[in-house]
């Protein structure tokens, strides 16, 4: 089932500074449904339930007989299909109620109409938990003898991938034991989470900020106002750091009760197997770019330093724009324009799908108190169609995120003709459209880059959003890693977060930044920790690959965007190995991530050449 799953990103990093960016778009759910008391709502939710108790009726204890019986591939397909169609069902509903919560998360009624709509579809779970459970105790000769069956056969990759589950399933009560305390659970602690932080205020200059416009300001020009901003975060977030230790230390312990019970090893084998990646792989790339610090972000960030006229820059001056660059407020109409057009260069049918984000009330753009920070494409469902959010305030970096977003709404149409079971991605694949979407319109906007400080401070911003997709992606990484393990062992205090924070946060940005008091509970924000742990490193994954996948463009751009298209198109139905293949790309070799490392490289080659 799909739940609010998001690309809230190094919301530090892509937060925009307040402008006048024009009038903005907000989204149109009523193609999903037209308010909390829809008729159409509830006939759904009614639906929904009654087919899925007729569906358990019908199939469950019985799939092992049906494998066994003559025409076992056709009736196992028809269950499949009736299972594919409930989670499409399910799916709507529940997506619906997400995004109408992701509008508002300050609105009780709101939040209550999530949590109560999350409550109904954990129940809804409860009934077609055994399908897949059952699908996996079949004997693998009946089940391959079955899949000859042609309607079977569509659903090939579907049952293979979740039967790499299988080592790690526990017995149908226990799953439906740990599926039901989710909700006053796990779920639970995420919802106290972005409940906090959408009602945290953070007071700038006397100016009272949500997070997303505070941490915007860690881009003015105006040193003063950057740490201002940098100040009001640590007191804001340190006066509920407790809070956020207490729910960190829960869902890790929560984390290590289920891998303990399914048997997985490491802290992040869930996210690996989830992400249908080799541990030993996702090694390769944090060594990799580990061994790469020095090379990159410390190289660059002294470089900075060096522009501002300084042996170290503060904190707070990390993202700063560079000395002497240009300001540039884009309205909303440009950005749309420009990301549609750096598209329709590449492909045109790519910008006709992405226009239909535009013209069709998909996209909710303004920054407003209590909407959910930093920005995320919702997939829905395969027979709705995705939803855009992001926090727009006209920085350049604001439409680089619109082109991030993009990417992933133009994946998800492309992928969802696959159907609700094989349509969603890895998070590993999931972050190749929208990073590369990313810098289609990164290229699009240098070309036409005349005046050299405006190139410079392009140049700057880009290998700044490299280094944060990379490099800051791969020591959250490395965090979160450390939490995990020390948890353990017990409780941990937020003196000892820190601790481990600020030793990751030292190596990875290296001499040139100082980290400052306040620092310390910059970790409180990110969301990722809390909502989908391990999620980070499928940034730097899909970074690195989508370096190499345009060094392919670069190259030999004859049939690319076909064969690029073709991709997307596969959705979840085809492996990382597989989806590479075509570009002679193999994430496996240990050369493949020293490719996407060397583009920023050169980046910052240029740069230096720049003086």
């Amino acid at each position: 089932m799909m739940t609010l799953s998001g690309t809230v990103y190094d919301i530090e990093a892509r937060a925009g500074a307040a402008g006048e960016p024009g009038a903005l778009p907000q989204w149109r759910l009523d193609d999903l449904y037209d308010g909390m008391e829809s008729p159409r709502f509830a006939a759904d939710f009614e639906r929904a339930a009654a087919e899925a108790r007729a569906f358990a009726q019908t199939w469950r204890g019985k799939l092992a007989a049906v494998a066994a019986s003559p025409g076992a591939g056709v009736r196992l397909a028809e269950a499949v299909a009736a299972y594919e169609a409930l989670q499409d069902l399910i799916g709507r509903v529940m997506a619906y109620a997400s995004l109408l919560y992701a509008s508002d998360t300050s609105d009780a009624a709101r939040a209550k109409f999530y949590g109560d709509t999350n409550e109904k579809v954990t129940a809804l779970a409860g009934d077609l938990l055994f399908f897949e459970l059952e699908l996996n105790r079949l004997d693998d000769d009946a089940l391959e003898a079955a899949l000859a069956a042609p309607p079977l056969a569509r659903y090939r990759p579907w049952l293979d991938d979740i039967r790499k589950e299988k080592p790690h399933q526990l017995a149908d009560e226990i799953e439906q034991l740990f599926l039901e305390k989710s909700v006053p659970g796990a779920s639970a602690w995420n919802r106290l989470f972005d409940d906090t932080m959408s009602a945290l205020r953070f007071d700038v200059a006397g100016e009272s900020l949500t997070l997303e416009p505070t941490l915007g300001k860690l881009q003015d020009p105006d040193e003063t106002v950057r740490e201002a901003a940098a100040h009001a975060l640590a007191a804001s977030l340190g006066a509920n750091v407790r809070l956020f230790t207490l729910i960190t230390n829960t869902l890790a312990k929560d984390k290590e009760i289920s891998d303990r019970w399914r048997k997985f090893a490491d802290v992040a084998d869930s996210r690996h197997l989830a992400n249908r990646v080799e541990g030993e792989v996702v090694a390769a790339l944090a060594s990799a770019v580990t061994s790469a610090y020095p090379r990159l972000s410390h190289r660059y960030y002294a470089l900075k330093a060096r522009w501002f006229g300084k042996d170290k820059l503060a904190h707070w001056d990390r993202n700063a724009p560079p000395p002497g660059a240009p300001p540039r407020l884009w309205s909303w109409d440009e950005a749309r324009d420009t990301v549609l057009s750096a598209y329709a260069g590449f492909s045109p049918r790519m910008a006709d799908i992405a226009r239909r984000f535009f013209d069709e009330g998909w996209i909710d753009a303004p920054v407003r108190p209590g909407k959910a920070p930093g920005a995320f494409a919702h997939p829905t469902t395969p027979s709705a169609h995705p939803y855009v959010l992001v926090n727009f305030l006209g920085k350049p970096r604001d439409v680089t995120t619109l082109a991030h977003e993009l990417g992933h709404g133009v994946h998800q149409v492309l992928a969802a003709p696959n159907g609700a079971l094989m349509a969603p991605t890895p998070l590993t694949l999931a972050e190749t459209a929208s990073v590369f979407g990313e810098m289609l319109t990164f290229r699009s906007i240098l070309a036409t880059a005349t005046d050299p400080a405006e190139r410079k401070a392009m140049l700057a911003a880009k290998v700044e959003d490299m280094l944060n997709t990379v490099v800051r992606q791969i020591a959250f990484y490395t965090f979160e890693r450390a939490v995990h393990l020390e948890r353990r062992k017990g409780e941990l205090t937020a003196e000892r977060i820190a601790d481990l924070w600020l030793k990751v946060q030292s190596e990875s940005l290296g001499p040139a930044i100082e980290l400052k008091a306040g620092y310390e509970v910059f970790w409180t924000y990110i969301g990722h920790f809390i909502h989908a742990p391990f999620y980070v490193y499928a940034y730097a994954f899909g970074d690195c690959l989508v370096n190499s996948l345009y060094g392919v463009y670069e190259s030999a751009p004859e049939g690319f965007a076909e064969r690029y298209l073709a991709m997307l198109a596969a959705g979840g139905s085809k492996s990382y190995n597989e989806l590479l293949a075509p570009f002679g790309l193999d994430a496996k070799d240990p050369a493949f991530w020293s490719i996407g490392l060397s583009l920023i490289e050169r980046m910052i080659d240029e740069l230096e050449a720049m003086g």
